[in-house]
Order: C-alpha cells, then structure tokens, then sequence
C-alpha cells in the first residue's frame, strides 16, 4: 500500500476500509516517515490549555494526512471502516511510543452516541472535532449527583417558543476549561421520574448565561470544570436523543466509554511501559524492579485483551452488556498501576525533579499520576462497577441495609 509523498492517504482509501492489515502497514509507515512525528512524541507542556492546542494540531496533520478518519463514518468526515480501525490506530501509537491527543478519548465517547441518536448535529460538528478544530466536554455530574445519574437536579424547561432554557450546575466537567461544546444531562421530567425524565443536550459554551469555571487539581493543571446555567437557552435542534430519552442515550454512550475508550487506555498503558522499559535501561535497575515491571505489563496486557474482545464486539454492532463494567474495572485499576510503578522506579526525579528530564516533562509526568488518582472514580466508581458485576452478571443476593 503506498502513500503520497507527504504521508497524506494516497486516494485508495477503499483498500484500508476493507484490509486492516493493509492499514495497519499505512499508518506505521507513516508514523516511522513523517518529519514532525518526534516533535510529538516529545511533546511536554506546564499546563493542560498549551498541551490541549498541541494536540489539537496533532488530530490537524492526522487528519489532513488521513490517518485517523478510518473507524468513522463519511457523514462524519470518516473514511468508513469500524471499531475495529480505531483500535488498530491506538495499537501503532503504541508501537511508535506516541502519545494520544486528549481530545480523542472525549471524541471516542461522545461521538458514537452523537452519530446514533442525533445524525445532523453529527454531520454538522465531528469533522471539527475529528480535524483537531473543536472539542467537547462531557456535563454529566453534579455537586450532589456523581454516579446516581438519576439524581440529576439541573432542569430543562420547554419554552413553547423552539427552545429548552437550562438552570442549574455541573462539576467535574472533562475538558470543560477549553471545550467549544458541552453536552449536558438535565432534568425534564419530575424529581420523581429519576432515569426516565432526563434529556442530552449540545450547548455551545459560550451561551449566554453559561458560565464556565475551570478547576485547579492537585497537579496544578485546569483539567475539568464547574458550569452555572442561568436561563440557558438551546434549541431544540441541539436535542441528542429525545425528550426524557437520555437513559438509552448515556448507556449506549456507556458502551464506548468502557469498550473502545478502555482499549485506548489500556494501549496507552503500553507506551507509558515501554517509555519506562527505556528509561529503566538507563537507570541501571536490579531484578526486583523488573520482576515489578514485569507484574505490571501483565496487567496492561489483560486489560487490552479484555477490552479487545468488547471492541471486536462493538463493531460486530452487538449491544455490550453490564460485562463491560468488568473492562472499567480492569483498564482503571492498571492505568493506577501503571502510575504507581512510574512513581516508585523513577521517584527521585517525580518527587524532587532531580535527575531527569526537563520541568515541562515533569510537570507532564506528575500531572499523569494525579490523574490516574480519579480514573477509578470517573464514569462511574469502582464500588458502582463491583456492584453492577456482582448483581448483573455473577448474580449474588442483595447487601441488607443497616
């Protein structure tokens, strides 16, 4: 299969939509050829507003190049192909040792649902966010509502005049300090109705009466954010799913979070391994740290095969079950791991910056091991997920209440 001078895809697209094979041998030939992938692969950056702008140039030259349109539908600025092309894209960054671009894990949970459930707003806005040009942000949680979804108080009221007004707030909003977009959960149903009165929506972040306040981690960087809706109007074009139809919408969405979003993760876990393996050599390490080691990649490896069977199933178009609760577990549980080993095999450079590399790639790196804190807790804690396995899949009788 060959490729354009300048890496970009040479207009035989078909073949890559139907070999993956031939794809896979594409994409790391360009990967290996093209003059500016070292750039990215030693990207650093002191704050998450610089690191999210570089990426999004990365996802630019992608897919200029076309490398990350397979997997997507045409009507999304796609090329065709499946779940399946995505995974494999995950896999040859892995092998290049290149990082993935933030924006790619809000795009891989938000972007099927958007394709299903509302397919204008998808033809409208993902060739934005596949180009690297926009981002969105996921609005789902609430000051007293994380994981009990139901428990949503934000509400939407139908104005009679084309619109939905919104008031209420949301916390912990993924990538809500840079997003041009947000999809919001709010009520409009009654309190009552839990689940089945909630509604999606697509508000633009700068809607009037949306106010947008990002929040500092523990790692100094701005990576979610709080939003206030005072008397926020959208239209009802801007509706994923229908009216007190959200339910279906979050647990499709659910499916990728965990299934294509896990596998992602879990090969990102890879190249986190192997930028330590070659760092470890340097380091001149004992036996113990690499038998550590050795338990470590193990257990990214599970977690890949786990997720790889939920992928496979994904573009098969079979609805993934409760099981996937199982791929949470795992791919959060290592990417802890993975974070945890890091620090302990390198901790004289984590914890006092000595002996490594520059501040940029040690804020880079702390800001990783902070965020691996909540990867356990995000999209649903590991107790929520323990129990979904316990009571839907391995059927074990009821906790008694106290």
């Amino acid at each position: 299969m060959s490729t354009a001078v300048d890496g970009a895809v040479d207009g035989r697209e078909g073949d890559f939509v139907n070999d993956l094979a031939s794809y896979r041998q594409g994409l790391r030939a360009f990967l290996a050829d093209a003059d500016w992938i070292g750039d990215w692969r030693g990207a650093a950056f002191d704050n998450l507003e610089d690191s999210m702008r570089h990426d999004g140039e990365v996802l630019a030259r992608l897919y200029a190049a076309g490398w990350n349109r397979y997997g997507w539908p045409e009507d999304a600025g796609g090329f065709g192909g499946s779940e399946l092309h995505r995974a494999v894209f995950y896999e040859e960054l892995a092998v290049a040792l290149l990082p993935v671009p933030r924006q790619q894990w809000s795009l891989e949970t938000l972007g099927p649902a958007t394709l299903k459930f509302a397919p204008p707003l998808a033809r409208e806005y993902l060739p934005r966010y596949l180009s690297g040009a926009e981002w969105w942000g996921q609005g789902f949680s609430e000051p007293e509502s994380g994981s009990d979804l139901a428990s949503l108080r934000t509400r939407a009221v139908d104005d009679g005049d084309g619109n939905f007004v919104i008031n209420g707030q949301k916390i912990w909003t993924s990538d809500g300090p840079t997003a041009t977009r947000l999809v919001v959960l709010a009520r409009t149903g009654t309190v009552e109705s839990r689940h089945r009165g909630l509604t999606m929506f697509l508000v633009n972040a700068d809607t009037p009466g949306l106010t947008v306040r990002p929040i500092t981690m523990a790692s100094g960087r701005r990576e979610l954010a709080e939003l206030f809706f005072d008397d926020v109007r959208v239209p009802k074009e801007r509706l994923i799913g229908p009216v007190d139809g959200a339910w279906g919408v979050t647990m499709y969405l659910m499916q990728y979070e965990r299934g294509i979003y896990g596998y992602g993760v879990a090969t990102k876990l890879l190249t986190e391994l192997g930028r330590l393996r070659n760092r470890m050599n340097k380091l001149g390490l004992g036996a113990a740290e690499r038998a550590q080691f050795g338990r470590v990649y193990a257990a990214a490896l599970a977690a890949q095969a786990r997720s790889a069977g939920t992928v496979r199933r994904l573009a098969a178009q079979t609805e993934i079950g409760p099981d996937s609760s199982i791929d949470k577990l795992l791919f959060t549980r290592t990417e802890k791991e993975v974070s945890d080993l890091i620090l302990d095999l390198d901790r004289a450079w984590l914890i006092t910056g000595s002996g490594g590399h520059g501040r940029c790639e040690l804020n880079t790196e702390r800001g990783h091991w902070w965020y691996s804190r909540a990867a356990t807790i995000m999209g649903g804690t590991a107790e929520i997920q323990r129990g979904i396995v316990a009571d839907h899949i391995l059927g074990l009788p009821k906790e008694g209440r106290k």
